[in-house]
């Protein structure tokens, strides 16, 4: 299959060369080219802007970063929706508010093509071995046809309903992982005089009945900045989480919904990214909460 990837950070990257490792002929755009370079060396063709990659393909991909950045990709002078896209399907992943997905929808709609809204759960690797959890706001024909790719992506796949309630429930799944970061750091803070080493330290929290799949993955990179070591490459960083979790605040005031703990995790994690942190992996708020204030 013809398949686009419009938007080259770290999840469309991974995406992409996923997409080529089982066999699909994959052509992409970033606004930074150097970002292609990889992808362009494992034999993506790539496109000088959106909208030669939708003319390119039969499914376009894209992952991007906030609601602004769909809006230039999708609707500037040369992007995706700028030409003739008539029987095309466009396969939204980012995480955003589900009424922008709506609007979206409603565009692309009117340019006779298809939207698929798909966010996911997972981080670069679980897309590279095509393992995301995919999560589906579509009509039910519309999700027909793009099931057999995302089977390709994602471990599971749960069509949630019309466009915007995948976002609905990405939003939702994320909530409790945000919270937990936040919670291991004071948990850690609250036992740091204890003086346990950080691996013996971790290890006791990967054997909790309240360890989340994340922690226990990351358990190697938290013990190693515990340390003061090198974790490694960052996966999911800080000032993505802040990203989400102000979508999630915001979701919740338009829908009359309290999210307290949201709140207050929203400014722990602004705290710790004001101090430097942003490009560092979540694994890192426990991390520094578990510093913070020592004397």
């Amino acid at each position: 299959m013809q398949v686009g990837v419009a938007g080259l950070g770290k999840m469309g990257a991974a995406i992409a060369a996923r997409l080529m490792e089982v066999g699909h002929q994959v052509t992409v755009w970033n606004r930074s080219p150097d970002k292609a370079k990889p992808l362009a060396d494992a034999g993506a063709k790539v496109a000088d802007s959106p909208a030669a990659v939708a003319k390119a393909s039969e499914i376009v991909i894209t992952i991007l970063t906030d609601a602004p950045a769909i809006d230039t990709v999708y609707g500037g002078a040369n992007g995706l929706l700028s030409g003739d896209v008539k029987g095309k399907l466009f396969l939204e992943m980012s995480t955003v508010r589900p009424e922008t997905q709506v609007a979206l929808a409603a565009k692309v709609k009117a340019k006779s093509a298809s939207l698929v809204e798909c966010p996911v759960g997972g981080t670069v690797g679980p897309a590279r071995q095509g393992k995301l959890l995919g999560l589906v706001g579509a009509e039910l024909a519309d999700f027909a046809k793009v099931k057999p790719l995302l089977d390709q992506l994602c471990r599971r796949v749960e069509h949630c309903g019309p466009v915007g309630a995948g976002e609905s429930v990405k939003l939702a799944v994320n909530l409790p992982l945000m919270i937990a970061w936040q919670a291991y750091g004071e948990a850690f803070a609250i036992c740091r005089h204890v003086g346990f080493e950080p691996k013996r330290l971790v290890d006791l929290f990967t054997d909790i009945s309240a360890t989340n799949n994340a922690f226990k993955a990351r358990a190697p990179m938290i013990a190693t900045m515990l340390e003061g070591g090198d974790p490694g490459p960052t996966t999911f960083d800080i000032a993505s989480a802040v990203k989400d979790l102000k979508t999630m605040r915001d979701e919740g005031k338009a829908r009359g919904v309290d999210l307290p703990l949201i709140e207050r995790t929203l400014a722990c994690f602004e705290e710790a990214n004001a101090a430097g942190l942003g490009a560092q992996d979540g694994a890192a708020i426990p991390v520094y909460w578990s510093r913070r204030g020592k004397k």
